[in-house]
């Protein structure tokens, strides 16, 4: 079995990183939310402003998860931060350390460029993901509750 090596994307992997956000997307029965297109991602992941980042894990020729993470700023830390959007390994590749070096690159990328915390977010019934975060020593946030603008409230509010 090849080792497992973890690569940033680029504009022509595009069409991976879609398969893999359709991939979670389908883990997280969410596939009827995803409206990106390789066009998109091209424009957001790798045009002249990019939003955020993409790394790969590759086993071989095969990607077989990615994370995808963008810059935050913590007032209180008075520090940029990184926050994970997305991490995916694909079912048959879990438990090889893909997951584990894909944090890992993130974590070494957040220090690299002085921030003070990586966040993210997990799904409550992802069980095998929260034991996961858990082992590497992340805590949950407590006492904090997620809202979110999309469609029409956000037209109402920004108009």
């Amino acid at each position: 079995m090849p080792a497992i090596q973890i690569r940033s994307a680029t504009a022509e992997d595009a069409a991976i990183v879609l398969q893999m956000i359709r991939d979670l997307a389908e883990y997280e029965k969410l596939t009827h939310v995803v409206v990106a297109t390789e066009e998109k991602i091209r424009a957001t992941m790798f045009g002249n402003d990019p939003a955020a980042e993409v790394l790969l894990a590759c086993e071989g020729e095969e990607c077989i998860g990615f994370a995808v993470f963008f810059r935050t700023y913590s007032t209180f830390l008075a520090s940029a931060g990184v926050f994970l959007e997305d991490i995916f390994v694909k079912p048959r590749a879990r438990g090889q350390g893909a997951g584990f070096a894909l944090l890992r690159r993130v974590a070494e990328i957040a220090r690299e460029r002085g921030c003070g915390r990586v966040e993210w977010e997990v799904l409550d019934w992802n069980q095998p993901a929260i034991e996961f975060y858990r082992k590497l020593g992340a805590e949950p946030v407590e006492g904090w509750t997620k809202y979110r603008l999309t469609g029409e409230a956000l037209d109402r509010l920004s108009s």
